[in-house]
C-alpha cells in the first residue's frame, strides 16, 4: 500500500466511526454526520495524503453525494458550489497577485535594502529594519508566506554569512537572531492588519455568518494597534535579550544593502507603478469601503496591473499557489458554514455555555481566547484552524448572557497572526526559518513557547480591557 493510502486511513476512519454513533443528545442525525465528514476533512488537512485543496474539494463533493447539506440534490450542489460566489475568497486570490506583483517588479526587495542599509548598523538596528520591513509590506500582502518567506526571507539569508554565522556552532553570531525576529514580526503583523493574513478575512467572513457582525478595516486595525504597537517596538530588543546574537554590531550589512541598491539602479517605471498601485489599494481599502467591496478594490488593481504591464495573463494562470488556495479557501468556507447551516454550531455553543455558568463574563471570554489560542498546536494550518474552531469557540462564548460579543469576535480574530509563533509549523514562514538551520529544534520549540505566551499576555492584558471598554 503506498504511504498515501496510510496517511488517508485515520481521517477516513474517524469520520466512518463518528458518523455509526448515535447522535449526542439535542442534535439531529444528519447534523451529526455532516460533523463526521467536516471531523475527517480536518484531521485531513492536519496530516495532508492529500494536498489541501484536494481534501476541501473531495469533503463538499463528498458531502453534497450524501445529501447532508440539503433536502434536494439541487440544494446540495448549490451549497458545494457557494463558497466560490464568497467575495472574500476572491480577495484572497487577489492578495496572491499583489505578492506576484511586488515579486516581479522588484519593489518589495528594494524596500527591505532600504530600511536594511538604514537601520542595520548594529545588529538590534537590524532587528527593528526586519521588523519595519514586515510592517510596511503587510498591510498590501494577505499572505505572510509570501510576504515573509517570499520577499523578506530571501533578502535576511544572504546576511549571516558576512560575519561568519552558517548554521551549527556559529549560528547564533548573528544568523539566529535575524531569523527569529523576522519570523515574529511577521506573527504580530499578520494581527495588525486584516489584508496581513488570509485566514484573517476567513474570520471575518465566519463571525459575520456566525454571529452578525461586521468589522471594517479601520475598526480591525484601531483595536489591535494598541497591542501591536506595543510588541512591534518591545519586539527585536526582546528577542536580543532573551535570545542574544554574539555579534552587537553589523556596519557590513549596511554596506552590503547599499551596494544591492546600487546593483538594483534607479527606481523603475514597473516598481513606481506598483507602489503607486499599491497605495491606491490601501486608500480604497480604508476609505472606500462604504462605495466599494474590498474584492472590488483588489479586482480593480488586478485588472489595472494587467493593463500596466505589472502582471501577464499567462502569469495568472501559471501562479498555482493561487489557484490553489482558491479552491482550499473556497470548500473550507464552505464546509465550515455547513456546519453553521445544519444546526452543529448551535448545538455545541448552547452545550458549551451551559457548562461555563456562573463565571464571569470576562473569565469567560479569556478561557475561550486562551483554549482557541493554545488549541492551535495540533494544527499546521492557520486556516484549518479558522475554519474548525472559530465558530464553534464565538457561538459557545456569544451564548453567556454579559459576554461583550464584538470585543470577543475581535480577540479570536487577532490571536490567529500572533499563535503562528507557537511551532514550527504553525503558519507558512515558519518552515523557512527552521529550514534555515539557524534555529535549533530545541530553541524553535523553546523560543516558540516564550514568545506566545508573551504575544497571549500581550493580546489578553492590553488588547482585552481596551476591546471591552470600546465595545462593551
Amino acid at each position: 500500500m503506498k504511504p498515501i493510502a496510510w496517511k488517508a486511513m485515520p481521517p477516513l476512519l474517524l469520520g466512518i466511526v463518528l458518523a455509526l454513533l448515535p447522535a449526542p443528545h439535542g442534535l439531529d442525525l444528519n447534523a451529526w454526520r455532516f460533523f463526521a465528514v467536516f471531523a475527517s476533512v480536518i484531521f485531513a488537512l492536519i496530516l495532508e495524503p492529500i494536498p489541501a485543496a484536494a481534501v476541501g474539494f473531495a469533503g463538499i463533493f463528498l458531502t453534497a453525494l450524501l445529501g447532508l447539506a440539503g433536502p434536494k440534490p439541487a440544494d446540495s450542489i448549490k451549497w458545494a458550489l457557494s463558497g466560490f460566489s464568497n467575495t472574500t475568497v476572491w480577495l484572497i486570490f487577489g492578495a496572491f497577485m499583489f505578492a506576484m506583483g511586488y515579486e516581479k517588479t522588484g519593489l518589495g526587495r528594494r524596500i527591505a535594502l532600504h530600511l536594511v542599509r538604514i537601520l542595520g548598523k548594529k545588529t538590534l538596528g537590524l532587528g527593528y529594519a526586519v521588523t519595519f520591513t514586515d510592517l510596511i509590506l503587510a498591510p498590501f500582502t494577505p499572505s505572510n508566506t509570501a510576504r515573509s518567506a517570499g520577499i523578506i526571507f530571501p533578502i535576511i539569508r544572504n546576511l549571516p554569512v558576512l560575519y561568519g554565522s552558517v548554521p551549527g556552532e556559529t549560528a547564533r553570531r548573528i544568523g539566529s537572531y535575524i531569523m527569529w525576529t523576522a519570523l515574529a514580526a511577521t506573527c504580530v503583523t499578520s494581527s495588525m492588519f486584516i489584508t496581513a493574513l488570509a485566514p484573517n478575512l476567513l474570520a471575518v467572513e465566519l463571525v459575520r455568518k456566525t454571529v452578525g457582525i461586521s468589522f471594517t478595516w479601520t475598526e480591525w486595525f484601531m483595536g489591535f494597534l494598541p497591542v501591536g504597537l506595543t510588541l512591534l517596538l518591545l519586539l527585536p530588543y526582546l528577542v536580543y535579550k532573551i535570545y542574544p546574537p554574539v555579534i552587537l554590531e553589523s556596519p557590513e550589512i549596511s554596506s552590503w544593502a547599499s551596494e544591492e541598491l546600487t546593483k538594483m539602479g534607479k527606481l523603475t517605471r514597473r516598481e513606481l507603478v506598483m507602489a503607486m498601485l499599491a497605495f491606491l489599494a490601501l486608500v480604497l481599502w480604508i476609505f472606500g469601503s462604504s462605495i466599494l467591496d474590498a474584492s472590488t478594490v483588489a479586482g480593480l488593481i488586478i485588472t489595472l496591473m494587467l493593463l500596466t504591464g505589472i502582471v501577464t495573463w499567462d502569469d495568472i494562470l501559471a501562479n498555482k499557489p493561487a489557484w490553489n488556495a482558491l479552491v482550499w479557501f473556497a470548500t473550507l468556507l464552505a464546509m465550515a458554514e455547513g456546519l453553521n447551516k445544519v444546526g452543529f454550531v448551535a448545538w455545541f455553543a448552547g452545550s458549551a455555555s451551559a457548562l461555563l455558568t456562573g463565571m464571569s463574563p470576562v473569565v469567560i471570554m479569556v478561557i475561550l481566547v486562551t483554549i482557541f489560542f493554545l488549541v492551535h498546536y495540533m494544527f499546521a494550518s492557520l486556516t484549518a484552524h479558522t475554519t474548525s474552531v472559530l465558530a464553534v469557540i464565538l457561538a459557545a462564548g456569544a451564548a453567556v448572557p454579559g459576554v461583550p460579543v464584538k470585543a470577543f469576535a475581535l480577540l479570536l480574530c487577532y490571536s490567529l497572526g500572533i499563535m503562528g509563533i507557537i511551532t514550527p509549523y504553525a503558519t507558512g514562514p515558519s518552515p523557512a526559518y527552521f529550514g534555515s538551520g539557524y534555529i535549533s529544534r530545541k530553541d524553535f520549540w523553546m523560543l516558540g513557547l516564550i514568545f506566545g505566551l508573551i504575544f497571549l499576555v500581550a493580546l489578553l492584558g492590553i488588547g482585552a480591557p481596551s476591546l471591552i471598554a470600546t465595545w462593551h
